[in-house]
C-alpha cells in the first residue's frame, strides 16, 4: 500500500474535529509516522489570541526540550580570539568574524543558528536581510548574543527551540522524532506548551491559547483537548 494511501486510511476514521488528550493524540501521530522510510519530525502547532502585527502582542522566546529534538543542529558562531577558540571545543560548526560573514553573504546557508559575541554584532547587523528573513539573527533576549559562546552552544545542541509567531497569530516547533516513545514527545510538548503559557504578552486580552495540534511532517493534524494541557492554556 502506497504512503499517501495508508495515511489516508489512517486518517479517514478520525473527525477532523475531534479532540483529543495529549497522550492519545501522540500516540495516533506516531503510529500513523511509524513505519515510513523517514524519521519523521513530530510537531505542534498553537493557534494563539494574538495580532503578531502588534509588536507588544509577538510572542518569541526559546525553550530547551527535555529530551531534546532529535535532530542535528548545525551553528555558526561569530567570535575572535580565545572566543572562537571556546566556540570550537565546544563543537561550532562554523566560526569566523569578517570572513564568516563574507562566506554567508556569498551564499553559505547550511547552518541551523547563529551565535554571536556582542562585540561581533557590528559584523553580524551587516547580515540582517539574509539572516532576518530566516530568523537567524542572534538576539540577546534568545540568549544568542552573548560572551558565555559554549553554554549557548551547549543549549542550542542540546534541544533548544526557537519560537516565534507567524502572521496568523500561529508558533509552531518540532517536538521531537516519530521514533520517541510516547513519553518523550509528551514532554516535549508540554514543555513547549509551558513556555508559550510563560510568553504571554500582558497586553492580550481573552483567550490566549485557541487551538493546539500535533502532527508529524507527513500526515495532517490530530487536534489536542486544551483544557489537558493546564488552566493556563485557556485564560
Amino acid at each position: 500500500m502506497g504512503k499517501g494511501k495508508r495515511l489516508t486510511d489512517f486518517y479517514k476514521g478520525i473527525e477532523r474535529d475531534t479532540l483529543f488528550e495529549l497522550p492519545e493524540a501522540v500516540r495516533l501521530v506516531k503510529e500513523a509516522a511509524t513505519g515510513t522510510k523517514t524519521d519523521q519530525t513530530i510537531e505542534i502547532a498553537m493557534n494563539l489570541g494574538v495580532d503578531p502585527r502588534h509588536s507588544d502582542q509577538m510572542v518569541r522566546g526559546v525553550v530547551s526540550l527535555p529530551h531534546g529534538t532529535g535532530k542535528t543542529i548545525r551553528v555558526a558562531v561569530f567570535a575572535k580570539d580565545a572566543k572562537a577558540d571556546e566556540a570550537k571545543a565546544a563543537g561550532a560548526d562554523f566560526i569566523g568574524a569578517e570572513d564568516l560573514m563574507k562566506e554567508i553573504q556569498d551564499g553559505k546557508s547550511d547552518f541551523d543558528r547563529v551565535i554571536a559575541t556582542p562585540d561581533m554584532m557590528a559584523v553580524v547587523g551587516r547580515l540582517g536581510k539574509v539572516l532576518g528573513p530566516r530568523g537567524l539573527m542572534p538576539n540577546p533576549k534568545l540568549g544568542t548574543v552573548t560572551t558565555d559562546v559554549a553554554e549557548a552552544i551547549k543549549a542550542v545542541k542540546g534541544g533548544q527551540v526557537e519560537f516565534r509567531t507567524e502572521r496568523a497569530g500561529i508558533v509552531h516547533g518540532g517536538i521531537g522524532k516519530a521514533s520517541f516513545s510516547q513519553q518523550q514527545l509528551c514532554d516535549n510538548a508540554n514543555a513547549f506548551v509551558s513556555a508559550i503559557q510563560q510568553a504571554k504578552p500582558s497586553g492580550v486580552k481573552g483567550m490566549y491559547i485557541k487551538r493546539v495540534a500535533v502532527s508529524s511532517s507527513q500526515g495532517p493534524g490530530v487536534r489536542v483537548e486544551i483544557s489537558a494541557l493546564g488552566s493556563e492554556s485557556v485564560t
